[in-house]
């Protein structure tokens, strides 16, 4: 192979004795400027190729290009801008000018060989009597990452240096295949780490890819899955499309689209083979799409219409970052076809700009030719295209760059020092400048120009990684790249990913698409894998009946795949049942005291003494200690609180039904007192009275001793009642004992009740009997309902049904049997009189 392209250029490039010769010549256009040094480029300026059919071994080849690309030509202009600029500094290359040869490759692999050929073989445009120019010594190309690699493979073996300004395939970085290849862009390796991190960062799990059909598309949608797949993130499909391609074959494509069920699309193609889907992905109304771009085309201006926007607004990619070159735009605006009639592409490039073909001294003109004419005094100067816009270059930066990696690496060669060392005479010859010196020169490169930007290579001969994240918007009527954020790689793989989503114009909406082939599996189901199918498609199918069950302080969550530890649950003092259970005992408790206040004090009236002062007193004491025993039922069960509180509600519930007991016993001897002969009443005085409180209760006490020695309350957790709660509550230890305290205290009140039964009938005014009564019966009422509530309570409420049991039966017996005395003392004061209370009985 590579002899025979020896051969080949040896042939078309033989010299005769008066000048140069050629055995054959490409008929290309070129911008042409003769300098000591001559750069070399490659331009896609028109970009397609309708006619090639010569060959080699007939006539020379003729190609037609059509489809001028004001993109393109402005990235030629930067070139020679670059070089002029060179030219006109004194520290950069002193007393040495460079020259420029640009060819058109019609953004075709094929015609970008035959540009390099050309290229390499020598300049055309001298007369066979003139000196030889200088060959080029370096390579600006190309734009496609195809024609890069037929190009940097045809001159490789040669040792011309090329530097690419928007080739970032990463096959490119192979040193082995392309010793002499150089960019300005960064590889599609770091692009390819972007787009998966973007696709990370928003959670789309199932996305579509488009790729072209050449080296750029292949490499990327490859390098791009590698990424994607560390993440768990499924490709469901990827097209392929070539702008050379039929309808029919779009048309494929297009059914895959519509078929799909993908939310996102990556389309990691140039902007020449998409734009014919593009137009008809508008012309179907395919719409609700996200779609994501690859640098390749996300900032190109033919897709950037109000037109193509219906169908990708919104769109996110990644860009190089942007960069202004101060007194570009008056270069651009001083580009004239009066200027030189016969400089190729300047009459296509004016008649798109002014809107008029220009009428030039000696240029044919046909009779068919319906073009407007201009008058000759059109001008640029005023003109408000985006072509003239140089604030925000990106590939036409990168050419720029390029052109001054090239100058430096000859400053460096020629000079023996960087620029900007004192300048001494060259320490190299022009004639003697060999590509591999200027190769290693370009590899040694490291600057940082008058923008503050670095300009270097790494060992693979690409530049630091650094993108911008753009997105399609709509303002003014006009489309707009708006920057959102910001991705930085590292020499050491780290990257860094900065998305300003609140500024993004989504394609699908105001918030973040969803993009999933399967929704995500309910609770009490599981993910069941489909053959053939990525990982991100999947069934749900019920979990199976042997999943391994939670410890029983855990609960299992919703979607049955992790176990959560349960919440602890007792009445506490803070949450509003246990405030008012609090509230409610102390006001009892308070009205115990102010009630045995009034008792003390009124201790003399005959109401009083009717009632018996002691056992009232001993009564509202219990009633006191009654009212404060809720109280130890609120909070954390401790073993000592569980103690407690089991024994002082018997104890003292006992103490206050003894006390029942003996005012009930009193009336009840008062009564039968009545009789004729009767002496039980002097036969049950004040000591009998105690002798029965103090016995009654000695016996509670002696239980509740006998329940905490052999087996006592303990706190304890209950795991039944919710499976998200463990219920802490004190268990009661001995059942029997505990019942034994309950029936005692109901034996007490069951006495109490039969014997003021008895007494009911009193010939009283006052009828302590009858109030006894009442409140015996409320008492016992309360126990009653209390067992089956009790029992059927769920969890802390069953401690709350005891404090009520425990309030509503003490304020049962505050109220029958102290409100009526009160009412008396207070509202009733002249019926608290010995003749009153006795009236009956003194008739």
């Amino acid at each position: 192979m590579k002899r025979g392209i020896l051969l080949f250029l040896c042939v078309l490039s033989i010299n005769t004795v008066s000048g140069c010769e050629l055995f054959g010549r490409f008929d290309m256009p070129s911008l042409f400027k003769e300098g000591d040094i001559m750069i070399g480029g490659i331009f896609p300026i028109l970009n397609k190729e309708i006619l090639s059919t010569s060959t080699f071994d007939k006539e020379p080849p003729k190609v037609q290009c059509e489809g001028f690309d004001l993109r393109v030509f402005r990235w030629t202009q930067a070139m020679i801008f670059a070089i002029e600029e060179i030219n006109n500094d004194p520290a950069l290359l002193p007393n040495i000018s460079l020259g420029y040869r640009i060819l058109n490759s019609c953004a075709s692999p094929t015609n970008a060989l035959r540009a390099a050929l050309t290229l390499a073989s020598g300049a055309e445009e001298v007369d066979v009597s003139s000196h030889c120019p200088p060959a080029i010594s370096a390579l600006i190309a190309e734009s496609g990452s195809s024609q890069s690699i037929g190009v940097a493979g045809i001159l490789g073996p040669f040792h011309m240096p090329i530097i690419s300004y928007f080739s970032t395939c990463a096959c490119l970085s192979d040193r082995t295949k392309y010793p002499t290849f150089f960019r300005t862009i960064p590889s599609d390796y770091f692009q390819a780490k972007a787009l998966a991190a973007l696709v990370k960062h928003f959670g789309w799990q199932w996305i579509g890819a488009m790729q072209s059909d050449n080296d750029y598309g292949r490499n990327g949608i490859l390098a791009f899955k590698e990424e994607v797949e560390k993440f768990g993130i499924c490709i469901a499909f990827v097209g392929t499309i070539l702008r050379t391609y039929t309808k029919d074959r779009f048309l494929k494509v297009m059914e895959i689209i519509k078929q799909s069920t993908v939310k996102v699309i990556l389309a990691f193609v140039p902007e020449g083979d998409f734009y014919p889907l593009m137009k008809e992905i508008v012309n179907q109304n395919i719409t609700g799409i996200q779609w994501i771009a690859s640098e390749a085309w996300i900032t190109a201006s033919r897709p950037s219409t109000p037109e193509i926007y219906t169908g990708f607004g919104g769109a996110l990619g990644f860009v190089v970052q942007k960069m202004a070159i101060p007194n570009f735009k008056h270069f651009l605006t001083s580009i004239s076809p009066y200027t030189d009639p016969h400089v190729p592409f300047v009459r296509d490039f004016w008649q798109i700009m002014v809107g008029c073909m220009p009428v030039l001294t000696g240029a044919r003109t046909s009779t068919d030719d319906t073009t407007k004419r201009c008058t000759g005094n059109e001008t640029l100067m005023n003109s408000d295209d985006v072509f003239f816009n140089v604030t925000e270059l990106r590939v036409t930066y990168n050419v720029y760059k390029a052109v001054y990696a090239i100058a430096h690496a000859l400053h460096q060669l020629v000079f023996c020092q960087p620029v900007g060392a004192k300048t001494v005479n060259p320490c190299l010859n022009l004639s003697e400048i060999q590509p591999k010196e200027l190769i290693k020169s370009l590899q040694r490169v490291n600057f940082t120009n008058q923008f503050g930007d670095e300009v270097f290579f790494d060992e693979n001969g690409d530049p630091p990684a650094s993108y911008d994240i753009i997105n399609w918007q709509l303002i003014n009527g006009k489309v707009q790249h708006v920057t959102l954020g910001h991705f930085a790689s590292a020499a050491n793989g780290n990257y860094k990913l900065n998305v300003q989503e609140e500024k993004i114009v989504w394609r699908t909406g105001k918030t973040v698409p969803t993009s999933l082939c399967s929704n995500v599996c309910p609770s009490g189901t599981r993910k069941a894998q489909i053959n053939g199918k990525p990982i991100c498609c999947f069934h749900c199918v019920p979990c199976a009946a042997d999943c391994t069950p939670c410890p029983k302080e855990y609960w299992s969550n919703d979607r049955k795949d992790e176990c959560i530890p349960r919440t602890i649950e007792f009445l506490k003092y803070h949450e509003p049942m246990g405030i008012a259970l609090t509230l409610v005992s102390l006001l009892g408790a308070s009205l115990s005291l102010a009630t045995m206040v009034v008792f003390i004090n009124y201790r003399e009236t005959p109401m009083i003494k009717a009632s018996n002062f002691e056992l009232s007193s001993f009564l509202l004491f219990s009633l006191f200690l009654c009212f404060l025993c809720p109280l130890t039922f609120i909070g954390m069960p401790t073993v000592w609180i569980c103690m407690l509180r089991h024994t002082a509600f018997g104890v003292t519930f006992a103490l206050c039904i003894s006390c029942v007991l003996g005012k009930t016993i009193v009336v009840v001897t008062a009564f039968k007192a009545t009789f004729p002969g009767n002496k039980i009443t002097g036969q049950f005085g004040y000591a009998q009275q105690r002798i029965i409180v103090c016995s009654c209760t000695l016996i509670q006490i002696i239980t509740c001793v006998l329940w905490l020695t052999l087996n006592p309350p303990y706190p304890h957790t209950l795991f039944t009642y919710s499976n998200r709660t463990i219920v802490l509550e004190c268990n009661t230890g001995s059942e029997f004992a505990f019942y034994a305290v309950l029936g005692y205290i109901g034996i007490l009140a069951i006495i109490c009740l039969i014997l003021a039964f008895m007494a009911r009938k009193l010939p009283d005014n006052f009828n302590e009997a009858k109030l006894i009564t009442f409140s015996m019966l409320i008492f016992c009422a309360v126990w009653i309902t209390f067992i089956p509530a009790y029992v059927s309570s769920p969890g802390k409420f069953t401690v709350a049904v005891e404090i009520f049991a425990i309030l509503s039966s003490a304020f049962g017996l505050l109220i029958c049997i102290f409100a009526p005395k009160c009412y008396i003392i207070f509202l009733k004061p002249e019926k608290n009189t010995k003749k009153w209370v006795m009236g009956k009985i003194i008739k």
